[in-house]
């Protein structure tokens, strides 16, 4: 039994204490009003309750975002759990942005930590995500693997050769000839038409 689901807190919002294993990475659905204590709900692609930034927080995606919220929307955000972060005379930790996409390098954005006390705060570039990969080519249809054999044959390159010299050809490491991809039996076939029939030409 995975007890995950049981660990969230009974709230209506992201808590910092959901940020104790370490930073998370999330992207951004909707940025929508909220109520005159927590005026900004920033609700996530991946996550189902909303972020409610505080004023330091807010400022800080204002100075490097903007202040349109709507031009968030697909933007990702990295955000962690700080300690430190005090609430009157206690200091229960707060969430606190680590970085964000869509800046270049890393923006300095001073902050009012205390009353008559400021510091700068770091938010550090966060990296687009991967390219997506390219779809893998289908499994090599029965009709191009016929041409394939057909055409080894008549290259006359003797059979026990023919696996070893597809996967020269596509630097693979096919087990057979019917494991090989569609592109990877055309690139053979390709480079197949390149050499002489065997017994050479009938004129």
């Amino acid at each position: 039994m995975d007890i995950s689901d049981t660990l969230a807190p009974n709230s209506d919002q992201l808590d910092a204490i959901e940020l104790v294993s370490g930073p998370r990475v999330f992207t951004i659905a909707e940025v929508t009003k909220g109520s005159n204590e927590q005026p900004v709900n920033v609700n996530f692609t991946d996550f189902p309750r909303p972020w409610r930034p505080s004023k330091g927080m807010r400022r800080v995606l204002a100075a490097c975002w903007g202040a349109d919220a709507s031009a968030w929307v697909g933007r990702r955000v990295q955000l962690y759990l700080d300690p430190d972060v005090t609430f009157g005379k206690e200091k229960p930790g707060g969430t606190r942005i680590a970085a964000l996409s869509h800046i270049d390098k890393p923006k300095q954005v001073p902050l009012l930590v205390s009353r008559g006390k400021s510091a700068v705060f770091v938010v550090k570039p966060l990296p687009d995500d991967a390219p997506p990969r390219a779809a893998a080519s289908p499994a090599v249809s029965e009709e191009t693997l016929a041409v394939l054999t057909d055409t080894l044959a008549r290259k006359g390159i003797p059979e026990g050769a023919w696996l070893s010299g597809a996967n020269h050809i596509t630097g693979g490491s096919a087990t057979a000839l019917d494991t090989l991809t569609e592109d990877e039996a055309r690139r053979v076939l390709a480079a197949l038409e390149q050499r002489p029939d065997a017994g050479g030409s009938d004129e």
